[in-house]
């Protein structure tokens, strides 16, 4: 299989650094506000290759962190007058929530920075003693970029560009304005720990090398997380694991698009976040799933209007094939191997799931042909997708329970006139006036609504 790297600017075959073995780590939310769908995004992208690598067969440990204090953080504690720490720990316990709601899977290690400041220490320390930083008088540390030839190599950038790109904190402390912080000293009511240097806490980027090597040692397989890391982030992470180490941090580095709303960057700014709970109140978490997916993870995703809502039908759809296929044939214990192998060859292209989901439209389309012809292998083909296209998050569930889903976010409103008309239908039926309640179903059902039945009387429902 093959795997962009950022790194290199080119698509490579993959070889972990440890053959049979995948060790995996991808950037997660900082806790600073809600779960938006950028987020579940990026969250959605690493649970599915982390699952597809296990597919083919390799033992993989998935790492994903949750920046827990940082500046952000501080401020929504100033604001809310809640402690940076219960603010955070509050707010991981609602994305929680809501991630398991979008059903994406934990990884295999949680890792949060504040339950590793002696780990940070120790790397920061460490660096101080091998030159490539130093302690300012106020007690910030930075990260003496000089000190790091390569500096620069994953964003492919030099220094001047750098400083275009990244705001400058320069007060007379750093030996160059493109020095980082790697711990900053605390001001008066702020959270802190105690350090060689003084109270502070940590800088963001060292607290993603600090948790990467504690989990994972020297070298890691795959880093990930949205394009917007690159530089400075991930190009700091770089700089600070390899001047420690002296070897290569990732072999890979794998990085998102960007989610864009009716073309505008989306940013709490612009007021065109599209908060993940809010989509989940009117929409299934599969369809803005497989809305999603139909861009390949390296493409920015443009949300139109009506973008989940056509998703959702297209998912209905296919769920009502799945649904019509089991009531005819039942349930099917065998598969179709050729349906696996095609999502195989699709997302072995670097996870290309929008293939994948390309071929999945001609497959319902051939199951649907399938069901026309009273041909009962339709029945292994939708047991296969409900197998292969799990691993995208896609038909786990019951085709009722879903379609009972859909139709509780989506209430009918029914016209006055067909109220009427089903209302005089169920008294002429009461009245064992037959022919006039088959003449009112008629009329109904040019209107394109039928009526069902029930102890209790009837329900209308839309065709």
């Amino acid at each position: 299989m093959k795997i962009y790297n950022s790194l290199t600017r080119t698509k490579e075959e993959f070889e972990p650094v440890e053959d049979g073995k995948v060790k995996m780590y991808a950037c997660g939310i900082t806790v600073s506000g809600e779960a938006h769908i950028g987020h579940a995004y990026q969250a959605l992208i690493y649970d599915i290759m982390r699952k597809f690598l296990k597919k083919q067969g390799y033992e993989v440990t998935y790492a994903r962190n949750y920046t827990d204090v940082d500046d952000k953080i501080i401020a929504k504690s100033k604001e809310t007058g809640i402690p940076a720490d219960k603010y955070a720990a509050d707010m991981i316990k609602k994305i929680d929530g809501i991630m398991r709601a979008f059903d994406v899977d934990d990884p295999d290690l949680w890792l949060k920075a504040t339950e590793n400041i002696a780990s940070i220490i120790d790397f920061i320390s460490k660096l101080i003693e091998g030159g490539h930083a130093y302690a300012a008088p106020s007690g910030t540390v930075y990260f003496d970029v000089t000190s790091f030839k390569r500096y620069g190599c994953l964003s492919n950038r030099s220094v001047e560009d750098m400083l275009d790109g990244v705001r400058v904190e320069n007060d007379g402390e750093k030996k160059n304005p493109a020095d980082f912080a790697l711990w900053k000293a605390a001001k008066a009511g702020e959270i802190f720990w105690d350090s060689p240097w003084g109270k502070g806490r940590p800088g963001w980027h060292i607290e993603c090398s600090a948790m990467n090597r504690v989990a994972f040692g020297d070298c890691i397989d795959i880093h990930g997380g949205g394009r917007d890391l690159i530089f400075p982030h991930h190009e700091n992470e770089i700089a600070q694991t390899e001047s420690l180490t002296g070897k290569q941090f990732s072999k890979y580095w794998t990085h998102n698009g960007l989610i864009k709303v009716n073309g505008q960057k989306m940013s709490k700014s612009l007021g065109n976040s599209l908060l993940l709970e809010d989509l989940l109140k009117n929409y299934t978490a599969e369809a803005i799933k497989f809305a999603l997916l139909q861009t390949s993870y390296r493409n920015d995703i443009n949300i139109t209007d009506g973008m989940f809502a056509e998703s959702e039908k297209q998912v209905t759809g296919f769920y009502t094939v799945i649904k019509n296929t089991e009531q005819r044939f039942g349930k099917s214990k065998e598969g179709n191997a050729e349906i696996d192998a095609r999502f195989d060859k699709c997302m072995s292209d670097d996870f290309n799931t929008a293939l994948a989901l390309g071929d999945l439209f001609a497959t319902f389309k051939n199951v649907s042909k399938k069901l026309s012809a009273d041909d009962e292998s339709a029945a292994a083909d939708v047991a296969q997708i409900k197998r292969t296209y799990s691993l995208l998050g896609l038909f786990k569930r019951e085709a009722d329970d879903y379609l009972a889903e859909v139709a509780a976010k989506n209430p009918v409103k029914i016209p006055e006139e067909v109220k009427e008309i089903a209302e005089n239908r169920w008294q002429a039926k009461l009245a064992r006036d037959w022919a006039t309640a088959d003449k009112l179903r008629a009329e109904l059902d040019a209107l394109g609504y039928t009526v069902k039945d029930n102890k209790d009387g009837y329900d209308i429902i839309k065709k």
